[in-house]
């Protein structure tokens, strides 16, 4: 079973996710918090796999709430954001927390189910208005080539590859069969990336390769 954390603020929206997840037999919902604040209290306490979690909170917003949960549970809780705007301007704040996948609160339930399983399975998920929103930040403010290349300096050429591709949000099976290579190879290619880099995982993956020019607009290589 996929333990989940729901969290918002509004009790009409956590009762809706709520009902939508016990439709799933391999999900339980396993606590509920009303905010940021009782979020990361309880999360850390409960240790699920999952949290869903509304990116716009009063008491304490996500973004803030998702670094602290990251903080303290490390790799074993990964956070599903939920926002109302496909432009929200946070996305990029919110990935940098450490939230592994986005999605629009006006998404059909299914997706919903399917993304707190791709996000259990440790993948990452984001939602593609969201993906083109992101891919708009970076090219309208990309990062001076020079820095761009001092960032992307502990890579190796087949490394830079994988993340270009992952970039495009490429799945490992795609990667693997456009480099000719196994899908345990790049699944090791990405682990050496993420180490290098200090990235936590796919999400943050992508945000980088746009940062520094690695996939341009139009999804091309940079």
């Amino acid at each position: 079973m996929i333990g989940v954390v729901v969290v918002d603020d509004e009790e009409l929206v956590r009762h809706g996710i709520r009902l939508i997840l016990d439709t799933a037999t391999d999900i339980e919902v396993v606590g509920e918090a009303d905010g940021g604040r009782a979020a990361v209290e309880l999360v850390p306490r409960l240790r699920p796999q999952v949290v869903v979690m509304d990116l716009r909170m009063v008491d304490l917003d996500g973004i803030d709430a998702t670094r602290t949960i990251v903080d303290r549970c490390g790799a074993t809780t990964r956070v599903l954001m939920l926002t109302t705007f496909d432009r929200d301007e946070h996305l990029y704040d919110a990935i940098r927390a450490g939230a592994s996948g986005f999605l629009l609160k006006s998404s059909p339930p299914e997706q919903l189910t399917a993304a707190v399983r791709v996000v259990a399975a440790g993948d990452s998920l984001l939602a593609p208005q969201l993906t083109r929103r992101l891919l708009e930040r970076f090219t309208s403010r990309p990062l001076p080539s020079r820095v761009a290349e001092e960032r992307l300096a502990p890579l190796t050429e087949r490394e830079k590859q994988v993340l270009r591709l992952a970039g495009q949000t490429l799945t490992n099976a795609e990667i693997a069969a456009t480099l000719f290579l196994s899908e345990g190879t790049v699944k090791t290619h990405l682990g050496r990336v993420f180490t290098k880099l200090g990235l936590r995982d796919r999400a943050q993956a992508v945000a980088f390769a746009y940062e520094t020019g690695l996939v341009v607009a139009g999804g091309g290589q940079g």
